[in-house]
């Protein structure tokens, strides 16, 4: 049986690294394939969505990555999830998104949902992920937008993680008061987890459970 292969779509130099990991511990006989645009969540953030130039680069990769013998391509970026779709018309294999197990479970869990987000570029798609989702699961929800107001700048202007850190738990403690269930829009909030631990609302985060879909869609 040949190795399977996963093309892995990075826009930040720093998640290929935390993929890297997560891929050997969850499919250490997969090969992962990394294609890195850090150009892509620039683009978007300058121009508060995709442009014609985003959506064409991530259709460009998604037809390099068939070619080079993927079996399946994995988005890791919320902002750009909806150019995957389109690039998904224009190649056999599937293309999968990171949060997409983690919409299904948050629609499962709840009717009232915050989607946090510290970047504008995520927060919009992020919702309309879970909004979508709902609808294919036939289930009536209210998505509640929530933004991290600083936090992105804190990490990625000021390098202050702490602070980052802080803000994006401060607004996820005020959106567990009016919801059922938390959704963290980005991947880069992941690491947050473990310093919630008395929460009384479930929050979901996208990386582990993104990653282990490919489980089933690759049938190992």
């Amino acid at each position: 049986m040949m190795q399977k292969k996963v093309a892995v779509i990075h826009t930040f130099l720093n998640s290929v690294e935390n993929f890297k990991k997560l891929f050997k511990e969850k499919l250490p006989e997969v090969e992962m394939i990394n294609i890195l645009d850090d150009s892509l969540l620039q683009e978007v953030l300058a121009n508060k969505g995709l442009t014609s130039g985003v959506i064409r680069r991530i259709c460009t990769y998604a037809i390099e990555a068939e070619a080079l013998g993927a079996d399946c391509i994995l988005n890791t970026c919320s902002a750009v999830g909806e150019a995957a779709d389109i690039a998904q018309k224009l190649i056999s294999i599937p293309y999968v998104k990171i949060d997409g197990p983690m919409a299904e479970e948050a629609v499962g869990m709840g009717t009232n949902i915050a989607v946090i987000a510290t970047a504008f570029s995520a927060i919009e798609p992020s919702s309309r992920l879970v909004e979508n989702t709902a609808k294919r699961m036939n289930k009536g929800v209210k998505v509640n937008r929530w933004f991290a107001e600083g936090a992105y700048e804190a990490l990625l202007i000021e390098n202050n993680r702490e602070k980052h850190n802080q803000i994006v738990i401060d607004t996820i403690k005020g959106a567990a008061k009016e919801n059922d269930v938390i959704v963290l829009a980005q991947g880069s909030m992941h690491h947050l987890l473990p310093l919630l631990p008395d929460m009384d609302r479930p929050v979901l985060a996208s990386l582990e459970t993104g990653v282990e879909q490919l489980r089933d869609i690759l049938g190992i």
